[in-house]
């Protein structure tokens, strides 16, 4: 940038070669999420351009707009080489939360923002792709009006349902897409009250009010009361160039670690749609695919993929939750984090690190610190009882995704105040839902593990399960849950609310009942951790040598 002088203090600019004078770039200003988007653009990995609006904003919002759009968005559309809102050449964005401290899920963001009658076309001029415009705008139309607008997610889920009448809306083609949004056009102007603004900067403007207002949603107030996180810290907002997941089929929207987030084990650990945007992968109302279907997707991205994981291990020393987009085979990232963890992943990680090098024995002993030694045992099931010889071995009702291990049994509990209702009677629950959403929190907390029939391993609420180290089954196709009813099929059998089920988070299997369990350390882990422990002990206690004159 050649006109510095007048850059506003508390913007942020994240973009090659670009170098306004930023005051003071640090997470507690600008968010960890885009601190290290600065810090993953400096060592030349691929991030879209972004521009960030500090924590200082978090209290009064309406402070930033005058230079958010005289200074900040003329910055970015130079970093771009797009205009927002031109109709022959628009830069589209997401708007995104981002405290100092992770709060995975717990605010809101938007995509597509500067979609509109007049940018439309322009983008299917960019792209050369209507299907991925009409998608790109009715998911607009439905996030803004739940997001800014207030309206019942549901307004827009049943409408998609009904449009699709059970298939996978990834199938639907442009111009059932096109009717789609329509439809929502027409509810939102029903529901709302207005029409959907067709100005795109109200739109981003609204956008980041709502944005910056999620910091005082219900569940994160709960989730910074649980983890003692200041209120006072606020959230940036972070506005960034789209890249498309949802632009065909060599492209995707996907969620990785770094390394195994359950064992700790070194491999690399990815969810993956393929067709999709990102908020399809974390939100928990879509099931996600493996790695593999990423490498037949885009292989290139994949290779590329994993190189840059050894890389942000690196850069960061730690395991990282990344994640990413693909878009027409070109691999983008769009934020990186230190990954939550269970106990055990967190033995086996700093270990392994400390052996490879990467950090050295006082920060390997910090991040062990509180751990026990029951944390390096897991609970696994006994199908056949061997005080009892003749007993029939537990047989599984259904398989799921597992993510987080270890055994546990309760009672079904299907929303969050029978969940705390029993649980405040002394009864051990297991949460069920169609979903794994991070509205939950309060419940997820209150209950022994989460059941759901939609959603992937690295969901923001499966995140948020393992970083609690609860047991929780993601993706059970065979689960079906009648509300109405009160009552849960798994596969051929019906279970009432209130009925015990198992979940093995070890083999992602369901069991009815209770099922015996025992507890197993992992010695050898157990033996690597006291062995830090004691040479740090030693070392503490080594007297010091006494120089004796010549």
């Amino acid at each position: 940038m050649k006109d510095t002088h007048h850059w506003p203090k508390h913007f942020y600019l994240v973009a090659s070669g670009q170098t306004p004078p930023h005051h003071k770039p640090t997470r507690e200003n600008m968010g960890s999420k885009a601190h290290n988007l600065l810090r993953m653009a400096a060592i030349g990995l691929p991030v879209p351009p972004a521009l960030v609006i500090g924590t200082h904003f978090t209290r009064s919002p309406e402070d930033c707009m005058l230079p958010l759009f005289s200074v900040g968005l003329p910055a970015l559309e130079s970093a771009t080489g797009m205009q927002f809102g031109d109709p022959r050449q628009p830069l589209i964005v997401s708007v995104r939360s981002g405290a100092p401290v992770s709060m995975p899920g717990m605010m809101e963001t938007l995509l597509n923002v500067g979609l509109c009658e007049a940018t439309l076309p322009g983008l299917l001029r960019q792209t050369g792709n209507p299907r991925l415009v009409w998608d790109a705008y009715r998911r607009l139309i439905a996030t803004y009006g739940e997001v800014v607008a207030g309206l019942p997610g549901a307004l827009f889920e049943n409408e998609i349902s009904r449009c699709t009448q059970g298939k996978d809306e990834r199938l639907l083609d442009f111009s059932e897409l096109r009717d789609l949004s329509q439809r929502f056009l027409a509810l939102y102007l029903e529901h709302a009250g207005a029409p959907f603004p067709q100005d795109v900067r109200t739109q981003l403007g609204g956008a980041v009010q709502a944005v910056f207002e999620s910091w005082q949603l219900p569940k994160a107030r709960t989730y910074r009361e649980r983890h003692g996180i200041d209120e006072a810290m606020g959230t940036a907002v972070t506005i960034q160039r789209m890249v498309f997941g949802n632009s065909g089929c060599h492209s995707g929207a996907g969620v990785g670690f770094t390394r195994d987030p359950i064992s700790g084990g070194n491999a690399i650990w990815v969810d993956f749609l393929a067709n999709a945007q990102g908020e399809d992968v974390v939100a928990g109302q879509r099931n996600a695919h493996g790695h593999e279907v990423l490498a037949q997707t885009a292989p290139d991205a994949w290779n590329e993929l994993q190189a840059t994981a050894l890389q942000l291990e690196q850069t960061f020393q730690d395991m990282q939750d990344f994640e990413f987009t693909v878009q027409d085979g070109a691999l983008y990232m769009l934020q990186t984090r230190s990954g939550k963890r269970t106990p055990l992943a967190t033995a086996r990680i700093a270990l392994d690190l400390l052996d490879e090098g990467l950090i050295d024995a006082e920060t390997a002993l910090e991040r062990t610190r509180a751990l026990q030694d029951s944390d390096l045992s897991t609970l696994r099931l006994v199908t056949q009882n061997p005080h009892k010889p003749g007993a029939d071995t537990a047989t599984p009702l259904a398989q799921a995704m597992s993510a987080c291990n270890g055994v546990v049994s309760g009672e079904i509990a299907l929303d969050a105040q029978r969940a705390l209702e029993r649980t405040a009677a002394g009864v051990a629950v297991v949460l069920v839902r169609q979903d794994a959403q991070t509205s939950d929190i309060a419940a997820l907390d209150a209950a022994a593990g989460l059941l759901t029939q939609r959603g992937a391993r690295t969901s923001h609420a499966a995140v948020v399960a393992r970083q609690m180290d609860k047991v929780c089954l993601v993706a059970c196709s065979a689960l079906q849950i009648d509300e109405a009813r009160r009552s849960v099929r798994i596969e051929d059998r019906t279970f009432a609310e209130g009925d015990l089920i198992t979940l093995d988070g070890n083999e992602g299997l369901v069991y009815a009942g209770q099922v015996d369990t025992v507890s197993v350390t992992d010695d050898a882990l157990l033996a690597r951790l006291r062995s830090l422990r004691t040479a740090a002990k030693r070392s503490h206690h080594k007297p010091e040598k006494h120089q004796h004159p010549a």
